[in-house]
């Protein structure tokens, strides 16, 4: 029934956008930027680049200067210590902490964890949740019972902060899908 609601409303919002402006109307609230850059990624990682936009939309709304309260910067919300991790993994031996603040880098160490997630977690939701709240407190949730039958699947997140950002992703996912299927050459 949910599933429902989510694409009826779906449609609604695809031909309201359509209505009242195409292209613009929906890139206001599904923002488009630094294109070639995620398209990179996406390839370079085997990453959907849908993905790659849903996430930075919910991380920062395309603002390359964020900061959230817990001190993640940049696009994708990269945490510092997350941040110097990954560039050590990924061979990037003179990355200095600003750095995140350059959309290239941020997108290139925020997909590179990305899919170091996914392919720790083999599912894309439990990544997610692990990209928000941590990939060990995540492990944690994966081996109670009380979240996880099967010890791969979240059944339930226990911060609502995470539930929602996992369901802000989806939802904006197939949005995505669709601007660059129809708008792609665009934008």
């Amino acid at each position: 029934m949910l599933k429902t609601i989510k694409w009826i409303v779906f449609v609604v919002f695809i031909i309201a956008t359509l209505a009242i402006g195409g292209m613009l109307a929906a890139t206001i609230l599904y923002p488009v930027r630094y294109t070639a850059i995620i398209n990179e990624m996406a390839e370079k990682r085997d990453l959907p680049p849908e993905l790659i936009f849903a996430v930075i939309r919910a991380e920062s709304r395309f603002r390359r200067d964020a900061v959230s309260h817990a001190g993640a910067m940049g696009l994708m919300q990269l945490m510092p210590d997350t941040a110097s991790w990954v560039a050590g993994l990924a061979g990037m031996n003179d990355f200095d902490i600003d750095d995140i603040k350059n959309p290239f880098i941020n997108i290139y160490l925020g997909t590179w964890y990305l899919r170091w997630l996914i392919d720790r977690f083999g599912n894309v939701d439990t990544a997610l949740a692990a990209y928000n709240a941590g990939h060990n407190r995540v492990s944690g949730w994966l081996n109670n019972t009380e979240h996880s039958a099967d010890g791969v699947t979240l059944f339930f997140i226990p911060f609502t902060e995470t539930r929602n950002y996992v369901e802000r992703v989806n939802n904006a996912k197939p949005v995505y899908r669709f601007l660059l299927r129809m708008f792609g050459r665009f934008l």
